[in-house]
């Protein structure tokens, strides 16, 4: 067991094989350092400048249909074929109507509804709970662990956990002191974001769940050797309805869906740091 094995836990490197960034499972971590200071205001190659042109173009042409589009809503000249077509329906994760779940504990959304709004809600809350930074806190690891997970499968993850993230090798490889905290300059960053979710089986007080989600991790500083990154990743969640609330029994990991990256310039240092510290993480519930 490693800290690989837990969902949504950063992108610890892996120091076996020299490559990208990845934490699903394989209990190796690795050093990647950058080929140059992404904190110097390095930009990709630039794209020429009749391409920049076809781009802003292509986005004005887009806007002026939506537009176009969405004064269409008042016209009831609309042909009977228009009235009859399916019109499609709204996103898995759209918003309910119902109001989010008012308790918690160990500051984690919980009682959730025995629905499917309510597993998919659970999922995403875990994740962002395990991908979190605290996890390299002992208290409040196990305070996260016996939140989420099913009484009968906490104990056991516990124990892997704390002799996880104690390993002097593993915190050196990606950065970290010997008590899992960030050097003295710099600001440790592991974050999950949820982009989306869905039940992909559902039985008697049992549900799997899919989570869609991107995922922050680094050190953010001048003398950083392993900034903030960006990962993406699904994992698939097995909840059980325990004492009247989801709790994960299991989980699998895999890479992406993993969308073209934009032609943007990478934030200094600084600003990453003040991005971390100045917005807060949401949370998940419908």
């Amino acid at each position: 067991m490693s800290p690989g094995d837990e969902q949504g836990y950063g992108d610890p490197v892996r120091a076996d094989d020299g490559g990208g960034y990845g934490y699903g499972g394989s209990g190796h971590t690795r050093t990647r350092l950058p080929d140059a200071d992404p904190y110097g205001g390095a930009r990709r190659p630039g794209r020429s400048s009749s391409r920049s042109l076809v781009t802003v173009v292509g986005v004005v042409v887009l806007l002026i249909a939506a537009i176009a589009f969405a004064n269409r809503g008042g016209d009831d000249s609309s042909s009977s074929t228009d009235s009859t077509e399916a019109k499609p329906k709204s996103a898995s994760t759209a918003a309910s109507g119902t109001a989010p779940v008012g308790t918690q504990k160990a500051a984690i959304p919980t009682g959730y509804a025995r629905d499917a709004q309510g597993a998919q809600s659970a999922a995403a809350n875990y994740s962002v709970a395990l991908g979190s930074a605290e996890m390299f806190n002992t208290a409040r690891r196990h305070e996260i662990v016996d939140t989420v997970y099913a009484p009968d499968v906490a104990a056991a993850r516990q124990a892997d956990l704390d002799t996880a993230y104690s390993s002097e090798k593993f915190l050196t490889n990606i950065g970290l002191t010997k008590d899992g905290t960030a050097p003295t300059g710099q600001t440790f960053v592991s974050r999950v974001i949820p982009v989306g979710t869905k039940v992909t089986a559902s039985s008697a007080g049992k549900d799997t769940v899919e989570v869609w989600y991107t995922s922050l991790f680094g050190l953010s500083g001048e003398a950083s050797t392993n900034p903030v990154s960006e990962s993406w990743y699904t994992t698939t969640y097995q909840l059980k309805w325990v004492d009247n609330d989801w709790k994960i029994t299991d989980f699998q990991q895999k890479d992406g869906p993993v969308p073209v990256g934009r032609d943007q310039r990478a934030s200094t240092a600084d600003d990453m740091t003040k991005a971390v510290e100045e917005y807060g993480g949401f949370t998940y519930a419908r």
